[in-house]
């Protein structure tokens, strides 16, 4: 027998969950001490249905799912409509564009080469079409539109036929990006890669971009970063997670931890798990403790975007075990102020000088 629960009695009724629930315990009580969820009988489920009157029902749809409800794919789909196939669903009946991801299928149509949890909080979500190149037509064509249209993203993580509602997203800058993927039997193609942003949603459900994230950090050897095989598409502080920085901004990294080892110091990276995902600095020096954030450029936004990557980075290792100073990295002085914030935050501010580089005072 199917399994019954206020998540599914919401969609089935189009009752808010609470109203359910309220029901629920004025006919059974509370639940029982160690159970975090209403599993109902067909009786059960029939009470609640003859004391909520059909005038509660509303004609119109109406969003009842809550971040974490797991159901059946059939009972989203019996509710709203929309399309059953596909991994993009376009109901009419509200305003919201439905996706589907189950990892463990999608890796047979290459969607798991560029799809999962970025480091920065966004979701890369690869569009619909099993052959062939991808293209901007139906669900695709929706979801590129979204933000426009006024659509909210609903992104559920399937499981055969159950599906776990993650939460509501809306598309990021870039909204997308094409990379080459490759179809059911290897062939490559063009595939269209979304880049989705969180609203309200628990990203903990969701895999990790590029396999599964580490159980605790770990510790590798460091060499200094390539920037030939570097390719900027476009001069912007957000990207879509990826480690897309200019040519200065390599050079840097790799001149500072070379000149870091000239004197002596060891340079590591160093990869950290978070709930959702993983984090890694630019650089970390093993011999000091330094977690090192680089920006191309001194200027105020850039300064402000390494603040918080740097702060989270420590807090992070802080929270593994490690003992870490932040540390920003800039080509040159920032403004006077900016360094006493970053001085006041208890973050070292190291800039190039010359041949070395060297570390700020806040009266500088």
């Amino acid at each position: 027998m199917p399994l019954i629960t206020p998540a599914s009695l919401s969609l089935e009724l189009q009752v808010d969950q609470k109203r359910i629930r309220n029901v629920l315990r004025e006919l059974y009580g509370t639940l029982p001490t160690g159970t975090t969820r209403w599993e109902l009988s067909e009786e059960q489920a029939d009470a609640v249905r003859s004391r909520l009157p059909a005038s509660e029902a509303s004609k119109e749809r109406q969003w009842t799912l809550e971040v974490g409800d797991t159901v059946r794919r059939r009972e989203i789909h019996d509710a709203f409509r929309g399309q059953q196939q596909g991994g993009i669903s376009t109901p009419k009946s509200i305003p919201a564009i439905l996706i589907f991801t189950d990892p463990k299928e999608g890796a047979k149509f290459g969607y798991d080469r560029f799809e999962g949890l970025r480091e920065d909080g966004s979701y890369s979500y690869t569009g619909e079409g099993q052959e062939g190149h991808h293209e901007f037509l139906r669900g695709n064509k929706a979801l590129r539109d979204a933000a426009a249209d006024g659509k909210t993203i609903r992104l559920f993580r399937t499981s055969g036929t159950m599906a776990t509602y993650v939460g509501a997203f809306t598309t990021g800058e870039p909204v997308y990006r094409m990379e080459t993927i490759p179809d059911a039997s290897g062939a490559p193609r063009s595939g269209i890669i979304f880049n989705l942003v969180p609203v309200d949603a628990d990203t903990t459900l969701l895999p990790p971009y590029g396999g599964e994230r580490p159980a605790s950090a770990t510790i590798t050897d460091w060499t200094p970063p390539n920037h030939s095989d570097i390719v900027v598409a476009q001069d912007e502080l957000v990207t879509t997670g990826e480690r897309v920085v200019s040519r200065v901004e390599f050079e840097l990294q790799a001149d500072f931890g070379r000149w870091l080892e000239s004197q002596g110091h060891v340079i590591k990276r160093l990869t950290l798990p978070t709930e959702s995902s993983t984090i890694e600095p630019d650089l970390y020096v093993e011999s000091n403790g330094w977690i090192v954030e680089a920006k191309k450029s001194s200027g105020r936004a850039y300064v402000r975007t390494a603040i918080g990557q740097v702060l989270d980075y420590a807090h992070v290792a802080r929270r593994a075990g490690y003992t870490v100073t932040p540390v920003i990295l800039l080509p040159g002085h920032p403004e006077r102020e900016l360094l006493q914030l970053m001085t006041s935050l208890d973050i070292t501010v190291v800039v190039r000088r010359g041949d070395s580089f060297h570390a700020l005072q806040p009266n500088h």
